[in-house]
């Protein structure tokens, strides 16, 4: 019997042809090289400036937090250079004067002087003593 196969026609290894062997192989087209890099160059592009975009918003956030901070702790220099005749508690509402060149942290409030408030006292703020002992403005 003569087999009906031409040799020359025919490989050993059918797996590593560039294309289908048989009729019912899937198609095997070529990749455009160029879109698929620069489909992933894009994605990239998005993924990464999405990523720079929260840092940014993040680095933001805790620079206004340091600020923040930092005029807490100018607030605080500040009353503790004070003159201050009682002892704060924390988490209280004070209420900071100055008189002529020195300030005075005192309980009583702009409102709650009557008729007896010193002409030389100008209101500064309305302060409040935190646990870690630095001052928050409650009120300018």
């Amino acid at each position: 019997m003569i087999n009906p196969i031409d040799k020359d026609k025919t490989t050993e290894t059918p797996g590593t042809l560039a294309y289908p062997h048989t009729i019912g192989s899937v198609v095997v087209k070529p990749e455009d090289v160029g879109k698929l890099k620069s489909r992933a160059l894009s994605a990239m592009h998005e993924q990464t400036n999405r990523q720079l975009l929260q840092l940014q918003k993040q680095a933001e956030l805790l620079a206004h937090q340091a600020n923040e901070l930092n005029q807490r702790v100018k607030l605080s220099e500040l009353i503790y250079t004070a003159e201050i005749s009682f002892e704060a508690l924390i988490g209280h509402v004070y209420y900071l004067y100055k008189k002529e060149q020195a300030h005075r942290l005192m309980m009583i409030a702009p409102d709650e002087w009557g008729r007896k408030k010193p002409e030389t006292l100008e209101f500064v703020s309305s302060v409040k003593l935190l646990s870690d002992h630095t001052w928050e403005i409650i009120k300018d």
